[in-house]
């Protein structure tokens, strides 16, 4: 105890506790540097100058003191233009997919793990040598010690833990927003296959990952290892961002990079495939033959669509008690929506022509999947000669591709409504009506059809032109 009082020796800031309360001060002083640094390395080139390898560099701790230096192995690499040299601190995701902030814990780890194997020699006022500092510290990290165990141990509980409260999050954010939002199956299967992506992206994933690195990371792998399009990975960015935000606001991170992150994603106005009225007046008229009878219900289900504007769900919904003498009542399927819809000579022509057939379920109409209406609508606008060549354009990273199909084969069920809403407009039908019929809530969701019906109006009046 008198050593440690001793007042002509340097005495050191740092404690060893009693468990007493007291504190005994270290009588000796051992003057350390503690440095941490990425091992630049060259490469060889064909006309014999070198060259100065900056990706992926292994990172050293370098301890010296007392004329000796050491260097010890971290098992971290960084790249150089991620590496802070003046705050030796990491400052972004290295190829190992551990972000800044997962790589600098660790190193503070490090530096805490040398500097105790200081303290010990300080308190036997002893200087180590090379040898004994080594060995003591390598045993401080692979050895359990009494308080805290070792880094790998205490860094797979943290991460344990971390990984459990994102999954945790998940799952709670998947049940209370079903149930909030009353979800489709259709919107709990994107989730699902949300999930499948994250868990195939990254085996263990937390908060703290998605700062803007992670962010880019988990984008370039949608786009390289899914094949996504850039409009594909906009929707599943914001599917991440939307659980990020809602996770934040229940206070299981602190994370908030999500909310300022804007990727540049090229993208295009998806086209919007309807038929005209003569591509429907090919259609109505289409001879089919006597051995494909199945082509002339989907044909009268899709020309009732067209009439209507019903999504797919609904006519397949729709029973006889929704229909009335001159409108119908459903509520939609996706959005709940009360609606009454009129009926004109067309879609009433069809109505009568199944309204003593015998169907399940008291259906009006003979409606089969989603599935196979949509294959037997190609067959049945091929057989209709609806193939004017179509052009779609898309961007995968900054790639634009181009492809030319014949309009049959982009034909589906919801072409039916989207020919609804555009012939609508084009009729001079104010925008706010069809808007009652379809249900569509602000004209956001209206424009690209108000759009086109404004270019067919421009192509009608040129008419005139030859009148």
């Amino acid at each position: 105890m008198l050593k440690c009082l001793a007042v002509n020796l340097h005495i050191s800031e740092i404690g060893c506790n009693l468990g007493c309360g007291f504190k005994i001060l270290y009588a000796m002083l051992i003057r350390k540097n503690i440095h941490f640094a990425p091992e630049y390395r060259c490469k060889g080139k064909k006309n014999g100058e070198k060259e100065i390898v900056r990706e992926n560099l292994p990172l050293r701790m370098r301890v010296s003191y007392n004329n000796i230096r050491i260097e010890f192995v971290t098992g971290i690499r960084v790249d150089a233009d991620k590496w802070d040299k003046a705050n030796q601190r990491a400052t972004g995701m290295n190829q190992a997919m551990q972000t800044a902030s997962e790589i600098n814990d660790y190193l503070d780890y490090l530096k805490a793990e040398i500097i105790k194997v200081f303290h010990k020699y300080e308190f036997m006022e002893e200087m180590p040598t090379r040898e004994q500092l080594k060995t003591d510290f390598n045993e401080r990290i692979s050895q359990k010690d009494d308080e805290n165990g070792s880094y790998a141990d205490y860094d797979k509980q943290v991460t344990t833990v971390k990984k459990n409260v994102f999954w945790d999050a998940f799952r709670e954010f998947i049940k209370v927003n079903g149930r909030q939002n009353d979800w489709t199956e259709a919107t709990y299967e994107k989730f699902h296959a949300m999930e499948n992506h994250l868990k195939e992206f990254r085996k263990v994933l937390t908060f703290d990952f998605f700062d803007d690195d992670g962010l880019l990371a988990y984008i370039e792998y949608l786009r390289l290892k899914k094949n996504m399009k850039n409009s594909t990975i906009g929707k599943q960015m914001s599917f991440l961002k939307w659980f990020l935000r809602w996770s934040y606001q229940r206070g299981y991170h602190d994370n908030r990079d999500s909310e300022t992150f804007k990727p540049k994603l090229k993208s295009t106005q998806k086209k919007v495939i309807f038929l005209t009225r003569d591509e429907i007046t090919k259609l109505v008229e289409c001879k089919i033959p006597a051995d494909e009878s199945h082509l002339d219900r989907v044909r009268d289900v899709f020309l009732f669509c067209c009439y209507t504007g019903l999504r797919y769900s609904d006519v397949y919904n729709l029973r006889k008690s929704d229909v009335k003498a001159d409108h119908i009542e459903i509520t939609t399927i996706k959005t709940t929506d009360s609606l009454t819809i009129e009926l004109n000579k067309y879609s009433k022509a069809i109505l009568e022509k199944y309204k003593d057939a015998d169907l399940e379920e008291f259906k009006v109409l003979p409606v089969v999947s989603n599935q196979k209406m949509n294959t037997y609508l190609h067959e049945l606008c091929k057989l209709a000669k609806i193939d004017d060549p179509i052009r779609q354009t898309y961007y995968k990273g900054n790639e634009r591709i181009d492809i030319v199909k014949p309009k049959y084969e982009l034909i589906g069920t919801h072409a039916g409504r989207r020919t609804f809403i555009c012939s609508a407009l084009a009729l001079g039908i104010p925008a706010q009506v069809v808007m009652k019929w379809t249900g569509h809530s602000d004209y956001k969701a209206m424009k690209p059809y108000i759009d086109i019906a404004d270019d067919i109006k421009a192509k009608a009046m040129q008419k005139f032109n030859n009148f």
